[in-house]
């Protein structure tokens, strides 16, 4: 069980859990660093929240947002990650060091991105999710939300790699909390290895979000054990990538689930 650890630095106003603090590039930068030393593997840096109701953010300002960062980060450790829906942004960011696009819409957001990802052989993320972030959260039903998110998923990297995006560098993300009920979720966790039947890495990001809080009540700042639990399951039933705010922690968890699980003499 050694899944990596996918560190978020978002740089917004608003994001659900951590909005504003770490707005100033270099607060942002430190952030990272401080993630990357804890052991992530991977920096996810973000300049529009995909939060329920979140409302859309300008081009120029995403850009102004997230450049800086990633040229602070880039030569770090940890690989840079992109995450966003925009061509343009996710060309600067490649420009600056960013090794992965990670994208909500994967790739129905913007025309342009899946020739940008092909021609710069950049790893790629699909996630699922229905609607958008203002309007996702409306009224989500499924036939079976697993069956439905997968044959999605199935046809987005299909998608992906007629566009010439190589199969090898794709990652898959079943969008927990993007357009699912509490149930919804805790269904595509129980059932994740059915979604490893398609062949390419999960990607996984319950931490702190709200389907924890519906289970006990807790705010977001509060979810660190319900993250963990669903993080150490998840990494059990086959994901290999682990999108995640609390680093330290959740390694530690897996360090320990890990040894646990797999004893080495």
């Amino acid at each position: 069980m050694t899944p990596k650890l996918m560190g978020v630095v978002n740089v917004t106003p608003d994001s659900f859990s951590d909005g504003g603090l770490y707005l100033d590039p270099e607060a942002a930068i430190q952030h990272g660093e401080e993630l990357s030393q804890a052991g992530a593997a991977i920096l996810d840096v973000g300049g529009e929240s995909t939060r329920p109701g979140a409302e859309e953010v300008s081009l120029a300002e995403e850009l102004r947002r997230v450049e800086p960062v990633v040229a602070g980060l880039a030569g770090d450790a940890a690989a840079i990650s992109i995450d966003t829906s925009k061509a343009t942004v996710a060309r600067a960011a490649l420009d600056a060091g960013a090794e992965i696009v990670n994208d909500v819409t994967a790739l129905r957001g913007d025309p342009e991105m899946a020739a940008l990802c092909a021609d710069r052989d950049a790893i790629v993320v699909l996630m699922h999710m229905a609607g958008t972030p203002r309007t996702m959260q409306a009224d989500p039903v499924y036939d079976d939300v697993v069956a439905d998110v997968k044959a999605f998923l199935a046809a987005r990297l299909e998608a992906a790699v007629a566009a010439g995006v190589a199969e090898e560098r794709i990652w898959l993300d079943p969008g927990i909390g993007f357009g699912k009920t509490a149930e919804h979720n805790l269904e595509l966790l129980r059932r994740l290895s059915e979604l490893s039947g398609l062949g390419r890495p999960l990607v996984i990001g319950t931490s702190r979000k709200s389907f924890i809080g519906r289970l006990d009540g807790s705010d977001a700042n509060a979810r660190l054990g319900g993250t963990i639990a669903s993080s150490v399951l998840a990494a059990a039933e086959g994901a290999e990538v682990l999108r995640v705010h609390d680093v330290a922690e959740v390694g530690q968890a897996m360090a320990v689930a890990g040894a646990i699980i797999n004893p080495t003499m």
